[in-house]
């Protein structure tokens, strides 16, 4: 067996502070997000947990040239 790093098999969840942490914002920018559909997230008994690749698919959408 190979292991493959960041592959189907091993998916990194992250906790809204994690995500916070890594966008810059805050948490409530990051509930607003998962709440209103922009970045998908699924629920693990009271709290959320967000796929880093999901982070980074959102973050690359949302980068454009400013210049």
């Amino acid at each position: 067996m190979s292991s493959s790093s960041g592959g189907l098999s091993d998916p990194k969840f992250l906790t809204i502070a994690e995500v916070a942490a890594i966008m810059r914002v805050s948490k409530m920018t990051v509930y607003r997000l998962v709440h209103g559909g922009d970045l998908p997230a699924v629920r693990v008994g009271r709290s959320f947990r967000v796929s880093e690749e999901d982070v980074d698919e959102y973050l690359r959408k949302s980068f454009y040239s400013a210049g």
